[in-house]
């Protein structure tokens, strides 16, 4: 019997209505549909996105939470609220703009019924930029837990819009903290550090939306600020070294300091796969 989960998704007041309409639409069509939907709207929605709630709210019916806070709370505190107004233990978190793929529910719902210590389990995405069927590049993660632990020193070890977790594991870590940036590699280091398990599929599960401003933000002073300091974190309980933490502090200043279309290229060559066949069961 397949255990019941909630979608757990936040909406800004500048979120695109159309995009926002899709992104649902894609969880509420999955081949194993959720028994609960959270939407915390951060701040007071248009009224293209009021439109757009009121249509799925129609839709489906009780299954579908709307909360919101009038004073926008980030990130890391929007996310929170929506958590704790989860009705299951299984969480599906997913952004506001991407695409998730029909199975996506499915297969990660089969992993946790075989590996029921599983707290984490994320997988690969696409990224495009307007035409989902044009994808751009994949953004790989590690696998095992051995391998994200390893990962996870340095780098992002999940695709965030991917993830599903066990609320009970993440709100024994102390759940979201009120971060600018980089508030789910927080969570994330603070679950690997307490010894919980965590996965990711090696299969695309998501459609990821890539603007054109991601690559001007991935540079920007916060982006900076936020990688310092939640790496500093890791350091200081003891997850990573002194040498990953020199590591990740110089990889940051240099994409602070390179040009937009520099930083572009380093991404797009280093650090995501390109050209190849992606995983699709």
């Amino acid at each position: 019997m397949t255990e019941p989960y909630s979608v757990l998704m936040t909406v800004y007041h500048a979120c695109d209505a159309a995009q926002f309409d899709t992104a649902l639409q894609s969880m509420e069509r999955q081949t194993v549909p959720p028994d609960d939907i959270v939407i915390f709207c951060d701040g007071t929605p248009s009224e293209e996105l009021r439109q757009v709630i009121s249509i799925h709210q129609t839709h489906c019916g009780s299954r579908l939470q709307v909360l919101q806070s009038d004073v926008p709370l980030g990130i890391g505190g929007a996310t929170q609220k929506g958590l704790a107004a989860c009705k299951y233990d299984l969480v599906a978190k997913m952004d506001a703009d991407d695409i998730a793929l029909p199975y996506r529910c499915e297969h990660q719902l089969q992993r946790f019924r075989e590996l029921p210590t599983l707290a984490v389990l994320g997988g690969e995405i696409e990224e495009f930029q307007s035409d989902p069927s044009k994808v751009d590049t994949v953004r790989k993660v590690p696998y095992s837990d051995a391998e994200i632990r390893r990962f996870a020193k340095r780098r992002q070890p999940f695709n965030n819009m991917t993830v599903m977790y066990r609320k009970s594991a993440v709100l024994s870590v102390g759940g979201y903290r009120p971060l600018r940036r980089n508030e789910d590699y927080d969570l994330y280091v603070r679950l690997l550090h307490h010894g919980y398990a965590a996965e990711n599929l090696p299969e695309i599960l998501v459609k990821a939306r890539v603007d054109s401003d991601a690559y001007a933000r991935r540079g920007s002073l916060q982006t900076f600020a936020g990688t310092v300091r939640s790496r500093f974190y890791a350091l200081r309980i003891g997850f990573s070294s002194p040498f990953d933490f020199i590591f990740c502090f110089l990889g940051a200043f240099l994409m602070l300091i390179l040009p937009t279309a520099l930083r572009k290229q380093i991404y797009r060559k280093f650090l995501r796969s390109r050209n190849e066949k992606p995983k699709h069961p």
